[in-house]
């Protein structure tokens, strides 16, 4: 279970992509000498997404890599904030730079993280949280985990958790459902 007032702080959700938002798969092909790569995502994640929109929540993604499949999700779900590096892999000072931006303090912010690359971010968040296929070391920093694999609707999972435990769920899934017609006659 999420702390209710480590929940309450929360203004950003900073997801990674490969291991957290898809199964950390990624398939490679070449078509006449060009690169086509492609990513599994989770539907169940993508809704999790408007729901932390309709909390107020900002979310971010964080990949230490650059893909054309991240930056194309990442519209279709409106996600304005997806910080891709080419190759470092170091995510804190792009981290510490949104969070400058925004005018948040790292308490301010929930991070799901899966891989070694993701621990110093953790080890600053508010709310540090592992899918239940991390690597130990981030497991060890999370005060939650996932009962669900990245790329498995994991996301789903956590935003639930930090919505019910901000007690906001419940209001938020009956406005979700009167949206989509389900009005209470």
């Amino acid at each position: 279970m999420i702390d209710a007032a480590r929940a309450k702080r929360i203004k950003l959700v900073g997801l990674d992509v490969d291991g957290v938002l898809t199964d950390n798969g990624i398939i490679v092909a070449v078509d006449q000498g060009r690169r086509i790569e492609s990513k599994r995502f989770h539907a169940l994640d993508g809704v999790a997404l408007h729901f932390l929109r309709m909390a107020g929540i900002e979310v971010a993604w964080v990949s230490g890599r650059t893909s054309e499949s991240t930056t194309a999700r990442a519209v279709e779900l409106k996600v304005t904030e997806v910080i891709q590096d080419p190759g470092t892999g170091m995510k804190l000072p792009a981290v510490k730079e949104l969070l400058a931006r925004k005018k948040l303090e790292f308490a301010e912010l929930a991070f799901v993280g899966d891989d070694l690359a993701d621990i110093p971010v953790l080890r600053r968040a508010g709310l540090p949280v592992a899918v239940a296929n991390a690597v130990a070391e981030v497991k060890t920093l999370a005060a939650w985990v996932t009962p669900s694999r990245g790329g498995d609707g994991a996301v789903r999972e956590f935003v639930e958790a930090l919505l019910r435990a901000r007690g906001e769920w419940d209001r938020l899934l009956a406005q979700y459902l009167k949206e989509r017609g389900d009005a209470d006659d």
